[in-house]
């Protein structure tokens, strides 16, 4: 099976800032290039930090309300200080989370999780920014047509994988959703076949209608 990796769905197009960038043109950058965040590069062009949104906003958090409707803000040292930064070496969250090409996006998504972070800046083999990767990019991996998904199913995992006849087991797939129905030689190979099917990108859920050859129970649904 042919899984999509990070290099396959990144963006190479990246906008990225220099550690001096001025907070004006930080936020000039987010708001030409209509992005919520940017990477923040040595003279290497090696991510060292991104500044978000969220840590321009943190200026603002920190100012009192000039309605006086709110008390002031309890920060933390460390948010204290990116509030009073004035360039992106100062407002950046560090050290970057990167990811690499060749990573699945499972790794990636699971990255993303982990870190609490929205999108991933992907470096090369020297540890240069070659491009991003958001939730957004990941996501297009359930864009896949059911009929794509379908023949994967039905060439990859029935027959090349799993080695079973063709016909002996049928996939159907509606809105990424598949039903697998037939008959398998063993009954150990319906989990396998199941699991390998939910594996396939762009899967929503896999549902099944297999039995052993040996089996003479009833066909009912089973996940």
């Amino acid at each position: 099976m042919l899984h999509r990796l990070v290099g396959d769905l990144m963006t190479t197009a990246v906008v990225s800032v220099r550690r001096d960038m001025i907070f004006k043109d930080i936020a000039q950058h987010l708001t030409e290039h209509d992005i919520t965040a940017v990477p923040v590069v040595d003279d290497q062009g090696r991510p060292i930090g991104v500044v978000s949104e969220a840590d321009l906003l943190r200026k603002q958090e920190s100012q009192v309300d000039p309605g006086g409707h709110l008390a002031a803000a309890h920060l933390l040292p460390a948010e204290r200080a990116k509030a009073q930064a004035l360039t992106a070496e100062g407002l950046m969250t560090s050290p970057a989370v990167t990811a690499r090409p060749q990573w699945s996006v499972v790794e990636a998504a699971r990255a993303m999780a982990r870190h609490h972070v929205k999108r991933l800046p992907v470096v090369d083999d020297a540890g240069r920014l070659a491009g991003i990767v958001s939730r957004g990019d990941l996501l297009h991996v359930f864009l896949r047509r059911d009929l794509t998904i379908r023949e994967e199913i039905t060439t990859d995992v029935l027959t090349r994988t799993l080695g079973l006849d063709p016909g002996a087991v049928t996939a159907q797939v509606n809105d990424g959703r598949v039903t697998l129905r037939g008959t398998v030689p063993q009954e150990s190979l319906v989990p396998i076949a199941v699991r390998l099917s939910e594996s396939v990108d762009g899967v929503v859920d896999v549902t099944h209608h297999l039995r052993a050859e040996t089996d003479t129970s009833a066909d009912t649904p089973r996940r």
